[in-house]
């Protein structure tokens, strides 16, 4: 039945709002949020840590109570640090890497965002890179331009990440690539060339995450990933009451395109990645 790994990201871009929740952000929130979508069929969470103020942070302290108290409440869930830069120093980035999540994002290289640039020197990518090979954890290529591509591929070239990334396409970031079927279409063609063992998924933002999906699903993808990090409406007039909603959500659709919600044990051999608990 080609299983898919449902990814929930739980905890939004930037602080909740009476009518915009972000999501869980303490870390007892982040430590309770992902045992409900766990349940609903999410196989890997995805994680941003925040200070007091809900800023985002890159203290190590937090990411490692976040990590073993996921890992204690939802056995065998793959747990994926950020590394994203907003909000936070660059040279910290990838300061919590060194408590060995299963994966980690990796932007392999800048983009213009709504309001910012989002910086990724070739020399921090390479860092980050070496990072996550020096301890053993799978990056997440988030692919926000067709170069990115061409750079993981660099990676691969220069040692410092293995043939078999997962893949993500990020579509419906304003100033970044747009949700349109046929830019997946090349996307997708460009990744199979140039990083032919590679996984993949496309991530839609906001309104546009249940048409990607579907267009993903409708290609063989290997994940689909929902959350309050990307997406707050289960409709146009409905707000999602939580990250357990959308997985369930997402789990109708994986359904309805003829394939399985994948469990913890079998995304992880999608992924490459090894059984919970081996060293």
């Amino acid at each position: 039945m080609n299983p898919v790994v449902i990814a929930v990201a739980i905890t939004g871009s930037v602080p909740r709002k009476k009518d915009n929740p972000a999501g869980p952000t303490t870390p007892a929130e982040q430590i309770e949020a992902p045992h409900p979508a766990f349940e609903a069929g999410a196989a890997l969470v995805h994680i941003h840590v925040r200070n007091d103020d809900e800023s985002p942070s890159s203290d190590p302290a937090r990411f490692a109570a976040v990590q073993e108290g996921i890992a204690r409440h939802c056995p065998g869930m793959i747990i994926q640090f950020s590394t994203g830069g907003r909000g936070r120093d660059q040279a910290a980035r990838g300061s919590s890497l060194f408590l060995k999540p299963d994966m980690a994002s990796l932007s392999t290289g800048s983009v213009n965002f709504p309001t910012i640039v989002y910086e990724n020197h070739p020399a921090l990518v390479d860092d980050l890179a070496t990072k996550m090979r020096d301890n053993a954890i799978l990056p997440e290529i988030e692919i926000f331009d067709l170069s990115h591509i061409h750079a993981a591929r660099r990676l691969v070239d220069a040692g410092l990440m293995n043939e078999r990334p997962h893949v993500q396409f990020v579509m419906g970031v304003k100033n970044a690539i747009p949700a349109e079927e046929h830019l997946l279409e090349i996307l997708l063609a460009e990744t199979k060339r140039v990083l032919p063992h590679a996984t993949w998924t496309a991530a839609g933002i906001g309104r546009n995450q249940s048409v990607v999906m579907d267009w993903g699903l409708a290609r063989g993808a290997d994940a689909v990933r929902t959350g309050l990090e990307d997406n707050v409406r289960l409709s146009k007039d409905r707000l999602a009451a939580s990250n357990a909603e959308l997985v369930a959500a997402a789990a109708e659709t994986v359904r309805r395109h003829g394939r399985t919600v994948a469990t913890t044990a079998e995304a992880r051999r999608i992924l490459g990645l090894r059984p919970a608990g081996a060293a």
